[in-house]
């Protein structure tokens, strides 16, 4: 697979959906834990609303399309975290705008503005145990293995492994943004539920260009 068009994208977007269905209660469980507990049911319903949208749009500029993926999910999960996630794609849609197919370099650049999006709506950085703590390193490390030649199932390998080095890495962090900063230190050695649900939306990505890990 070199490229990606809109029979992957709408893919991906379906089997993310059924991630955050599967692991609907295991997000709730984290979230509950010293947070308000509905990050289960925000990222099932924004994923089950981009699922639809994907399905039923018909849209050959892909930078487009995904920008409709992100509204989808604002509409229906206007809570903290879907709203991130929104912005992630409309900002990843926007940074390949015109494109009809997604090779390497336009996925690493989707990414790339994803995760920029993210740290600008969310005013987070590196370093607070967030969702940014997974996102950076897995988009980073998607750039180096497009800029090294990778094909685009080696590039997201790299990308899986990096995303599952800054889960572990995140959970010795303390936590700065949303409830668990109420929890300061007793944060540290706990998952970020924002960082394993974004986890999740990566896994999406990675099964379907590169194979389940």
């Amino acid at each position: 697979m070199n490229s990606l068009g809109v029979q992957d994208i709408r893919a991906i977007v379906s089997g993310i959906a059924v991630l955050m269905t599967e692991k609907k209660e295991e997000l709730i469980r984290l979230d509950g834990a010293m947070g308000d507990g509905d990050l289960g049911l925000t990222m099932e319903k924004g994923f089950s609303a981009a699922r639809e949208e994907a399905g039923k749009v018909d849209e050959p500029d892909l930078g487009k399309y995904l920008m409709k993926i992100g509204m989808a999910i604002a509409r229906a999960a206007p809570s903290t975290m879907g709203t991130l996630v929104a912005t992630g794609f409309m900002s990843g849609g926007k940074a390949v705008a015109d494109a009809s197919g997604l090779g390497g370099r336009e996925m690493a650049a989707f990414f790339e503005a994803f995760t920029a999006g993210i740290m600008q709506r969310g005013k987070s950085k590196p370093g607070e145990k967030t969702i940014v703590d997974v996102l950076l390193p897995a988009s980073q490390a998607l750039a180096a293995a497009v800029s090294s030649g990778a094909d685009l199932p080696e590039a997201f390998r790299r990308l899986r492994a990096a995303a599952a080095e800054g889960r572990e890495q995140a959970k010795e962090m303390i936590a700065q943004h949303g409830r668990l900063a109420y929890y300061q230190e007793q944060s540290k050695g706990r998952d970020d539920p924002g960082a394993v649900a974004c986890m999740y939306i990566l896994q999406g990505f990675c099964d379907h260009i590169s194979g389940p890990a």
